[in-house]
């Protein structure tokens, strides 16, 4: 396991936590459903897509190439696109991510923004 493991893996677990928690919040068209704000939809990226991208930045680029295992990377990597369907949520898109961390730090360090890069990965709003 890498230094990262243990962040990877609380990532995870949390981007998991809420994908189920708006699967089943009612955010559909029915009369339990919960508006939800740009702000709301925004802090999934901020507060989750956006951090396992810049920890995947961080491995790579801060100073020495940290590897990560096969099971950490595809969770990084399904975190980072759980936390994406979150986003897409928010804005009544059903969306299956099926990004790779790296396609979407490439899309950040040009855009310098999680929320630019998002839109250009989902096309959502």
């Amino acid at each position: 396991m890498s230094r990262y493991g243990p962040r990877i893996a609380a990532l995870a677990r949390r981007a998991e936590r809420e994908r189920a928690a708006l699967g089943t919040a009612g955010r559909g068209d029915d009369e339990t459903s919960v508006p939800v704000t740009s702000d709301e939809a925004d802090a999934y990226l901020r507060d989750g897509a956006g951090q396992a991208v810049g920890l995947y930045v961080d491995a790579r680029t801060g100073g020495r190439m940290v590897p990560l295992t096969d099971a950490e990377f595809g969770a990084l990597e399904d975190a980072m696109n759980r936390w994406l369907e979150c986003y897409a949520i928010c804005h009544g898109v059903d969306l299956e991510a099926e990004f790779t961390v790296r396609e979407a730090a490439e899309l950040l360090l040009e855009t310098r923004n999680i929320v630019d890069t998002a839109r250009l990965l989902t096309r959502v709003p």
